[in-house]
């Protein structure tokens, strides 16, 4: 299995309420063990590039899936998708020994 970053970007102007935090936690329960990190919120937050026009970051989750699409189905169930949030989807890889040959494996060029 694969880990993956899920990194969560909310409209600009999101104001978070008793009943979101209620269905973040049972997606998060939902995840079982695919769930590697639930990761946190972010209340505050800079930029040091360009990001998507309106959004903040507004928190992450690891989870492990055998592939970026299976990562994506966990994904669209974030209960944020119908509050306007969008969800990236990246592959994490630990930077060893075997760095260099997932680069050549995974990047074109």
């Amino acid at each position: 299995m694969t880990t993956y970053l899920l990194v969560i970007r909310a409209p600009a102007d999101y104001q978070p309420s008793p009943e979101m935090a209620a269905e973040w936690c049972a997606w998060q329960h939902s995840l079982g063990a695919s769930l590697r990190d639930r990761g946190n919120p972010v209340f505050r937050a800079e930029t040091a590039g360009p990001t998507p026009a309106d959004t903040v970051l507004g928190g992450y989750s690891l989870v492990r899936a055998v592939d970026v699409d299976a990562a994506v189905a966990l994904a669209k169930g974030c209960p944020g998708l119908d509050a306007g949030m969008s969800v990236e989807v990246g592959e994490v890889t630990g930077l060893d020994d075997s760095f260099d040959a997932w680069v050549a494996e995974h990047t074109h060029g």
